[in-house]
C-alpha cells in the first residue's frame, strides 16, 4: 500500500522555499515541526485550472475482533470530502469547489483532509451548496470545513493530530474546525457510542489507527463502523414510477462494479425523484447483505457520490 514518505514532506518543503522564498520555507518547516505561531497563509480564490485528482486514504468496513486499544474514534460526518491542496478546495475527483473567498481565506498553506459538513440530516442541502458554480454565500456560512488529517506530513496519525491542532487553532478562520478524536475501550462500547451517535441523527463512527502513516487508497487503518452496509453502484436507466410516483422517477435500474445489476427504488425524496441523478452518475446506496445471488438485501438510495 503506497503511502507518502517523509522524503516527499522534504522535498515539498524545499520546493515551496525555492518557489516563494526564504519566510515561506521557514514557516513551512515550522509547521512540519509542529510550531504553527509563524505559519504563512495563502489568501483564498488563487485558481489552479487543471483538474488534479488528490489521492486520498479510503476506510474499510470495521468488523468485530480489531485491537480497539490501536485506534482512536471520531464521528463518520455525512458531509462532502473535500481537499484543500493549500491555494484551494477540490472534490475527491479533481473538481474545484468554488467556495467564497472569505470561506477559505484563513486556511494554513498546507494540503488538509476533511469533510464540508452543515449538520447532521443536510447532506442534500450541501450537495447543492457545493455543487453551485457560483456560490450561496448565504449557504456557505453555514458549512464548516471539519478536518481530520495532514495527507503530506510524515509522521503517525496521533503526530499528524497535534500538528493539525495546532493549526486549528492558530487559523482565526471560524470556518475551520478539528474533528475530535477520542479513545474507545472495546467493542461493546464501541456499539454504545454507534447507538448514540445514530440515534441522534449521525451516520456512524470512524476509527483511525494511532501508528498509521497516511496511506492513499483502502486501508484498514482506517475503519467504518455504521448499523449498514453500504456501496456504490453506476445509474444505467430511470424506471417511471406508478401511483403517487407517476410521472417521475420510480427506480434506478444500477449497475455495480461487478456486473451486479438492479433497481434501487427506495430511499429517495420527493425532490429526488423529480430530478433523479442522472444516467452514467454514481450513486451510494445501504443494504442489510446478499441473497444467494449477491443482490444486496432491503437497498436504499443513500446520496449520489460526488465524485465530479
Amino acid at each position: 500500500m503506497p503511502h507518502r514518505s517523509s522524503f516527499r514532506w522534504g522535498l515539498s518543503l524545499l520546493l515551496f522555499g525555492l518557489l516563494h522564498g526564504p519566510a515561506a520555507a521557514t514557516s513551512e518547516e515550522a509547521i512540519a515541526s509542529g510550531d504553527v505561531s509563524s505559519a504563512t497563509r495563502v489568501p483564498a480564490g488563487a485558481s489552479t485550472t487543471t483538474r488534479t485528482v488528490p489521492g486520498l486514504a479510503l476506510g474499510e468496513v470495521y468488523r468485530p475482533g480489531v485491537d480497539l486499544g490501536a485506534y482512536l474514534l471520531s464521528e463518520k460526518l455525512d458531509g462532502v470530502r473535500g481537499y484543500w491542496n493549500g491555494r484551494r478546495l477540490i472534490t475527491r475527483g479533481g473538481m474545484p469547489i468554488t467556495a467564497p473567498a472569505w470561506f477559505t481565506a484563513d486556511f494554513p498553506a498546507v494540503a488538509l483532509d476533511g469533510e464540508l459538513w452543515m449538520g447532521r440530516g443536510t447532506f442534500a442541502l450541501l450537495s447543492g451548496t457545493v455543487r453551485r458554480s457560483v456560490p450561496d454565500e448565504d449557504a456557505w456560512r453555514r458549512v464548516r470545513y471539519m478536518v481530520f488529517d495532514l495527507p503530506d506530513h510524515p509522521g503517525d496519525f496521533e503526530t499528524r493530530l497535534n500538528v493539525l491542532r495546532g493549526l486549528v487553532e492558530a487559523s482565526p478562520s471560524p470556518f475551520l474546525m478539528l474533528v475530535e478524536q477520542t479513545h474507545v475501550a472495546d467493542h461493546d462500547a464501541l456499539m454504545a457510542a454507534l447507538e448514540q451517535v445514530v440515534a441522534a441523527g449521525g451516520e456512524g463512527l470512524m476509527l483511525h489507527r494511532r501508528d498509521s502513516l497516511y496511506r492513499i487508497g483502502r486501508t484498514a487503518d482506517l475503519l467504518k463502523v455504521k448499523p449498514y452496509l453500504e456501496a456504490d453502484a453506476r445509474v444505467i436507466a430511470h424506471l417511471p414510477g406508478r401511483g403517487r410516483h407517476e410521472g417521475r422517477m420510480g427506480s434506478l435500474l444500477v449497475e455495480e462494479a461487478d456486473g451486479t445489476r438492479f433497481r434501487l427504488g427506495t430511499g429517495f425524496s420527493d425532490a429526488e425523484r423529480d430530478d433523479p441523478p442522472p444516467e452514467g452518475s454514481v450513486v451510494n446506496f445501504k443494504y442489510h447483505g446478499r441473497t444467494i445471488n449477491g443482490l444486496p438485501r432491503f437497498a436504499s438510495f443513500l446520496r449520489r457520490v460526488e465524485t465530479l
